[in-house]
């Protein structure tokens, strides 16, 4: 991708609707009179009186609990320098983003137009009252550090510096398990420390924390190595500086056992890291280009364990892995700090984890069979759902263990489980998915490519790797188009149908032969194959393709056709079925049918939940599948609550394994309580059913479709279920983020596709060696 491009995308993305990346939203009902009365005036006072009487009251009746602020003043902005606190501002609206996606954490970021110590640390002691802990950010060295020591010192809520303090934690983690690996001590490994900025000596400090010895330490500056005679040494480097006679990089390099790169772009030669001790341990994490590149250290050292701040090489020490579920513990047991206990809690919490068996979601999500801890995973995946209830209560019990915390939690299991509920899996669920696309990206053909969101589209997956973009359509418009819109998809494959190759030959013979019983004569095959729809599906078919996206100009009966004519079902499935994956704020709900099956019988009822039971799995998500209608278990008689009640006998006749019940209405399906409380028999009570059956197609798609304009889900799919190979439908009018969700699915599918055709192929070979 250009940088003008990137640059323009960007600067879209932050301008387009609502400018920004965050908004507040209302927490209580605001519907009527008496919502507002209870919310101001009169209503308000009555909080306001409990908090005046007894200050702790702010946490009960107010966010204060659950609010962060976000402070810099953009004098040291994401390596871009002192750009001021207006630039830095976009920044500080993705630490609040990242906050609330990883632990639903509310934010407000505040920029501040001071680089004066004194008014800094001023204002922000003077917003105590409003939050429950600060995180600063972006704050040039050496103020950072005294701004921070001045803040914890005169605040009674957490306060942390994540440039310090996140990489600080997440490197120590990959450290601690990288001794162990190489089998070496903390105690004993000599370090050489390339940078002396504020993460460098924080990471440094740390390490010291857990047992290394500074005597073992070299520090490095861009002067050189830091040593005890240098001229005009400030306090904060001299805490590592060193007597012993080493002056240079390559110097300090012999025989260390480890080395921590926070500098810049390959400072580290080859011939350095030969000079490493056996089994070294290099963390080299300069972004976006670390001190020496990851397959040139890897070639040169074989021994080697090796971490980057880069996601695409192992070990990312990301701090994601951190501040989010830090502070999320801090506040749940309203720690009046962030002390070096809950630190260094966070860092065996998240080193611990990285041992223990990864679930198949994270594995699913980076495409790994069997990730598990060794050299190339020292410290766990950014996705992975378990941090936050791993890191988060290391840190609540070291908060209450150490006497900083003003909250006591008894009951570990239930405060675990609530921070599960916390975290509805939907961007979640969306991210994996991308992982997962992203590990072995397939071959998909846009059928529709003169039009310019799906080539927007099509460059998208192409740049983030998701997919390997062919488009249909006349050439030089999709040529023109990119030009006119300064689209970037060179080398991206054009095909125009309406050329007759040897290809479209050998298609419509495949056609006329398939489809001559069923009124279809060579000529008639011929003339079908211009039809964008009917040549993708052949190219699927033949191989030629991985997936086949289709829909957005088309009606949904002309666009699945072609498939169903050329590429038919799967063996063991006898219909197809639409899917929609609603992304709500409660996690993940699948819709179906939605778009094939109109009014199906009890068997066809029956064989699209079979469908849906096993497209939902393959998300990695256990299905609990509620069959819907307007009756509860036989409250009303009639056909659709009779067809619904039989499906239900059927499959759990059929299909015990299966997690299904029903008729019930939609309410009692996804209200536990309300469930449990009125039909405790149901093998759904105390949970919600995450896939809906719909008893017809008008049902479903009036469901799905006010669900996504009134609820506010965004709805990815339709996802056909059933085909033999991979073909999607797109809704008409879909936006650019629809059709990019809806390829990331289509190729997700054909990956799926080609495992399962796979085994079977081994379960036959098999098979035959045993005859």
């Amino acid at each position: 991708m250009s940088k003008i491009n990137r640059k323009r995308d960007a600067l879209d993305y932050h301008a387009s609707g609502r400018p920004g990346k965050i908004q507040v939203l209302p927490t209580k009902p605001t519907n009527s009179q008496r919502d507002l009365s209870l919310a101001y005036s009169p209503g308000v006072a009555e909080p306001c009186l409990k908090i005046a009487d007894n200050t702790d009251d702010v946490y009960k009746y107010t966010a204060k609990g659950n609010l962060v602020a976000v402070i810099s003043n953009g004098t040291a902005v994401l390596g871009l320098g002192d750009i001021g606190p207006e630039a830095g501002k976009p920044v500080m609206e993705g630490k609040g983003l990242l906050f609330k996606i990883f632990a639903d954490i509310d934010v407000f970021d505040l920029e501040l137009a001071t680089k004066d110590v004194d008014e800094f640390v001023r204002i922000v002691k003077a917003l105590e009252p409003t939050f429950g802990g600060i995180n600063l950010e972006d704050i040039k060295s050496p103020e950072c550090f005294e701004i921070e020591r001045r803040l914890k010192a005169e605040m009674n809520i957490p306060v942390m510096h994540d440039d310090q303090h996140g990489t600080a934690i997440i490197s120590a983690a990959a450290l601690l398990n990288a001794c162990e690996l190489q089998k070496k001590r903390l105690d004993k490994v000599k370090i050489v420390v390339n940078g002396a900025g504020a993460a460098a000596i924080s990471c440094t400090r740390l390490y010291v924390s857990l047992g290394a010895k500074k005597e073992n330490i070299v520090m490095l500056d861009r002067s050189g190595v830091i040593r005890t005679d240098r001229q005009k040494l400030d306090t904060l480097k001299a805490e590592f500086a060193t007597s012993r006679n080493i002056h240079t990089l390559e110097e300090a390099m012999k025989d260390a056992d480890v080395f921590i790169g926070l500098s810049s772009a390959d400072v580290l030669s080859v011939e350095s890291l030969k000079s490493m001790a056996k089994s070294p341990i290099v963390f080299a994490m300069a972004n976006p280009n670390p001190e020496i590149a990851y397959d040139l250290a890897v070639n040169a050292r074989k021994d080697i364990i090796m971490a980057t701040g880069r996601s695409d090489f192992p070990n990312q020490v990301n701090n994601v892995l951190g501040f989010p579920y830090i502070f999320r513990g801090a506040l749940d047991v309203r720690a009046t700090a962030i002390n070096e206990e809950m630190k260094i809690a966070a860092v065996h919490a998240i080193a611990d984890l990285a041992k223990k068996p990864v679930p198949e979601a994270v594995n699913l999500a980076y495409n790994i069979k069997s990730l598990k801890f060794g050299k190339d995973y020292i410290i766990p995946k950014p996705m992975d759902l378990r941090l936050i209830n791993t890191v988060s209560p290391a840190v609540a019990k070291a908060a209450i263990s150490s006497g900083v915390a003003k909250k006591v939690i008894t009951d570990w299991a239930a405060y675990e489980e609530e921070l599960s509920k916390r975290l509805g899996m939907d961007d979640a669920i969306l991210r994996a998915i991308t992982n997962k696309a992203k590990s072995d990206p397939k071959r998909v053909v846009f059928a529709e490519a003169d039009h310019y969101k799906i080539l927007k589209a099509a460059q998208i997956v192409k740049e983030e790797g998701v997919a390997i973009p062919i488009l249909l359509g006349n050439k030089e418009r999709i040529q023109e188009l990119v030009k006119e819109n300064a689209l970037e998809l060179n080398g991206v494959e054009i095909i125009d149908p309406f050329q007759e190759t040897a290809k479209s030959k050998q298609y419509a013979e495949f056609l006329y032969q398939k489809r001559q019983r069923r009124g279809i004569n060579l000529f008639q095959a011929k003339k079908l194959l211009r039809d964008r729809n009917y040549y993708g599906s052949c190219m699927v078919e033949f191989g030629e393709a991985d997936a086949l996206i289709s829909g957005l100009t088309k009606d949904y009966a002309s666009t699945i056709k072609p498939a169903l004519q050329i590429i038919g079902t799967s063996p063991e499935v006898s219909r197809v079925a639409g899917m929609y994956m609603m992304l709500t704020k409660k996690g993940p709900v699948f819709f179906g049918d939605t778009t094939v099956n109109k009014n199906p019988s009890v068997s066809e009822l029956a064989d699209l939940t079979l469908l849906l039971n096993n497209a939902v799995k393959r998300f990695s998500i256990q299905p609990r599948i509620a069959i819907l209608s307007y009756s509860n278990f036989g409250s009303v008689e009639g056909e659709i609550p009779d067809k619904t009640r039989e499906a239900v006998q059927i499959l759990r006749e059929q299909y015990p394994e299966i997690l299904v019940d029903g008729e019930m209405q939609a309410n009692f399906a996804l209200n536990s309580q309300l469930l449990q409380d009125n039909f405790p028999f149901s093998c759904l009570a105390g949970t919600t059913a995450n896939t809906l059956v719909f008893p017809n197609l008008e049902s479903g798609n009036i469901a799905y479709k006010i669900l996504q304009e009134l609820g506010g889900a965004e709805a990815v799919g339709p996802i056909l279920l059933g085909l033999k190979k991979p073909v999607h439908v797109l809704q008409q009018g879909s936006s650019v983020r629809e059709i990019v969700n809806m390829v990331t699915i289509a190729v997700v599918d054909a990956q799926s596709k080609e495992e399962q055709l796979s085994q079977s192929k081994e379960k036959r070979s098999l098979f035959k060696r045993k005859l």
